[in-house]
């Protein structure tokens, strides 16, 4: 059987996951099992639409039990990085795309924890990838599926 690959997270989403997985096996596996109970209440489950949504939604939380689980068994905690000249998992990197003015913060994470919204991108995204290794002052090119985008490096943290 092959091994699993590691599951990049910072100390802070690793905290999250183990939260939320408390909460789905204290909390919500309980009141979905209520919820369960009661649509069994009401008679026939063969047409009983608040079971099937009851028995989805249990079907989710044990899913979700499961995929945090495995993260968990598999996580590699990504300290913050002790000065680096180069972009690492874990670093937070300033950079300019070619042709704009306004720089973008990225913090490289691991793909469970991956936000773009918010600035987390995964080491494994195109752009997450595309700057590993690299250096302050590099230009980097990196392959998306809408083309090439072109970024400077101003700072590495």
């Amino acid at each position: 059987m092959a091994s699993e690959k590691p599951v990049y997270l910072t100390p802070e989403g690793y905290r999250k996951l183990r939260e939320e997985l408390d909460y789905l096996r204290t909390v919500r596996r309980a009141e979905v099992a209520q919820l369960i109970g009661s649509a069994k209440e009401e008679g026939d489950i063969r047409e009983n639409a608040a079971y099937e949504d009851a028995k989805n939604q249990q079907a989710f939380v044990e899913g979700r039990i499961q995929d945090i689980e495995r993260i968990l068994k598999h996580a590699v905690i990504i300290e913050e990085p002790a000065e680096s000249e180069v972009v690492v998992i874990g670093s937070r990197v300033t950079v300019v795309e070619h042709g704009y003015d306004d720089p973008e913060t990225f913090r490289i994470v691991g793909s469970a924890e991956a936000d773009p919204k918010n600035g987390f991108i995964s080491n494994e995204s195109p752009i997450g990838s595309a700057l590993l290794g690299h250096r302050v002052g590099d230009e980097v090119t990196v392959k998306t599926p809408s083309g090439e985008l072109r970024f400077r490096i101003l700072a590495i943290e």
